[in-house]
């Protein structure tokens, strides 16, 4: 085994007077690839700061080898406004050497600022949140730490930085542990699990793509050895009650041991029955009569930026139709934050014209949170009327009123809670909080901004739930591919340049598609070599009037065109089931491999019907 580098022992650690860790143990061995997985409020940040040195723990002990370097990406990372991009990720390094200086080191904080699409000179306070976010990886990156902790480093990630991090992790040299939501990424770059449960870490000796396979394997064992010890406090209460009183010493011996079987029995229980806690919320409901939503026609969009026109629509129409799942994604400043705004009528169209249902009924979810006030509790949160209810949308669209207390507890709440600040959650609990909020009306068209940022795995699993049973238009900007593939079935790629590839299925399909593009891009063009033969045309081609057979083409054209589009449009309509790509992925694809060769024939018979027109016209 590799060198140890750092260490947990028989840790203990209180938040007001609460154990969040007990007889905590963990070690971490040179290029350990390690991810940190538990519920929000596990504890999993304050693990991260405790093995920094930020926190201390109340009891047990913290070892780190000499010379260890430690270097952390927190989920919020302070910065001077007027500090530039390379000035702050230099402040990131510490020379290791008498022979270093900072000066000497500049290299390396542009062998990362550079992939991270960063301008080295810009300031820190003209950075968006993402960018922000990658100036931040950037200098956790350029320390070369011998442990390198991320805690949830996808959030507000482009997809393509992303899949570089992936590339760059998979060659570090040093100790990683991370801290995400996103399930693809994890399996990328994981080769054990640190499962925080129950004040604890339980360890999984395989990467992230095996996890769920061992938890339920571990949960099993643990289900079969409360059923023993349940035996034992069963077998002591017997003895107990028909015990010999001639050997009081004994019996006090056993009464006190089966106490202690009853409290550990208890514990074991109630940490199983959270563990085993699913998330479960009925089916969320929608009213609209209209089926289309929204309709793009040859719409025009660009904006103006530093003296430089930024495209992002050029003649796009398309139609957003009830029951749609987008699924968007692309770079910042690509165009995804605008077709929003272009559908809720936030922005206009330069050119062209954009048609909006008048029952549209907007539900939306905001990765910044604004929507939610600190200084608010968590029943003034759901009850901003007042009262104890959080007042549902019902199947017909009557409310129902459910107390506060039970609402909070579908979303892993504690009800203790309830008259707890929103200050004082969690970012993951915030975003619990807020998609309680959002989803207990969601209207006919929910839009979830990066919903999935600091969520826990069965939130997430939950969230999956609701969304394939939400019965109106969803529109859903992400960067967790995952969780793309198990909730849309339509996905719009900004990919830059006003471009805009609209694929049906998730982003599996998507990839597979634009590969697909690739290939046959670089495919050269096989055609067999023929003898160049010379011809003398001694006077000009005679154009002919149209065959027998070719008149009869052309008359029997349209109703063929009428049938293609007939059958394009039925095929098109099973595509709209919005459970269709989970239920049968087998049948989609072959639906949509259908529609395209449809809409392939179309094009070629339409391109005939001009050239038989054209003629016929001579």
């Amino acid at each position: 085994m590799s060198q140890l580098i750092f260490s947990l022992n028989d840790v203990h650690y209180e938040i007001a007077g609460k154990p969040l860790f007990e007889e905590l143990s963990m070690q971490i061995h040179q290029r350990d690839r390690i991810c940190l997985v538990g519920k929000n409020g596990a504890g999993k940040t304050t693990l991260m700061r405790m093995i920094t040195g930020e926190l201390e723990p109340d009891a047990g002990q913290r070892f780190v080898h000499p010379d260890c370097v430690i270097g952390y990406l927190a989920q919020s990372v302070p910065f001077q406004p007027q500090e530039t991009v390379k000035e702050f990720v230099l402040r990131g390094i510490a020379p290791r050497t008498a022979d270093e200086t900072i000066e000497s080191l500049e290299y390396l904080a542009d062998m990362v600022i550079a992939p991270l699409e960063l301008n080295p000179h810009q300031k820190m306070e003209l950075l968006s949140g993402g960018q922000v976010r990658r100036a931040a990886l950037a200098r956790a990156l350029v320390m070369e730490p011998d442990i390198l902790l991320l805690d949830e480093p996808t959030n507000h990630m482009d997809m393509h930085v992303i899949q570089w991090l992936e590339e760059y992790l998979a060659s570090y040299r040093g100790a990683l542990i991370c801290i995400s939501h996103d399930r693809a990424f994890l399996t990328a770059i994981s080769q054990r699990v640190y499962w925080l449960d129950s004040n604890k870490i339980r360890v999984c000796p395989h990467g992230y793509g095996q996890f769920d396979e061992w938890m339920e394997r571990y949960i099993e064992q643990e289900s079969r050895a409360l059923r023993n010890l349940e035996q034992q406090v069963q077998a002591g209460i017997d003895w107990t009650q028909g015990g010999v009183t001639g050997r009081r010493k004994r019996n006090v011996r056993r009464v006190r041991e089966l106490e202690q079987l009853r409290e550990k029995l208890r514990q074991d229980k109630n940490a199983y029955n959270k563990r085993s806690q699913k998330l479960d919320l009925d089916p969320v409901a929608s009213i609209n009569n209209s089926r289309l939503i929204a309709e793009f026609r040859h719409v025009y969009k660009s904006f103006t930026r530093e003296g430089d026109t930024i495209p992002i629509l050029h003649d796009f129409s398309h139609k957003v139709m009830k029951g749609d799942k987008i699924g968007i994604i692309g770079r910042n400043g690509s165009g995804k934050s605008s077709v929003i705004k272009l559908i809720t009528g936030e922005l206009e169209a330069d050119k062209g014209s954009i048609f909006r249902s008048k029952q549209i009924d907007i539900s939306y979810f905001d990765q910044q949170r604004t929507a939610l006030n600190p200084a608010k509790t968590l029943q003034e949160t759901l009850c901003p009327e007042g009262g104890q209810h959080v007042h549902l949308s019902g199947k017909n669209g009557e409310p129902f009123p459910i107390h506060v207390c039970g609402y909070l507890k579908k979303f892993l709440f504690d009800p203790s809670q309830v008259q707890d600040k929103v200050s004082t959650l969690s970012g993951g609990q915030q975003n619990r909080l807020l998609l309680a909020k959002v989803l207990a009306n969601p209207g006919n068209l929910l839009i979830l901004d990066e919903p999935t940022n600091d969520l826990d795995m069965d939130t997430l699993d939950m969230l999956q739930d609701i969304l394939s049973d939400y019965k109106g238009t969803l529109i859903l900007v992400s960067h967790d591919r995952d969780f793309l593939d198990r909730c849309v079935t339509e996905l719009y790629a900004f990919e830059g340049n006003a471009q805009v590839q609209i694929t049906y299925g998730g982003y599996s399909d998507y990839i597979r598609e634009k590969e697909a593009m690739q290939q046959k891009a670089r495919a050269p063009i096989e055609k067999a070599v023929q003898p160049t033969i010379v011809k003398k045309i001694e006077e000009a081609p005679v154009i002919r009037s149209l065959t027998y057979s070719e008149r009869l083409e052309l008359a029997n054209l349209p109703d063929k065109l009428s049938l293609l589009e007939q059958d394009m449009a039925q095929i098109h309509e099973q595509l709209e089931d919005t459970h269709l790509f989970q239920r049968a992925p087998e049948q989609f694809h072959h639906l949509l491999n259908r529609y395209e060769a449809l809409k392939n024939e179309l094009a070629q018979q339409e391109e005939r019907w001009l050239l038989l027109e054209e003629r016929a016209l001579l």
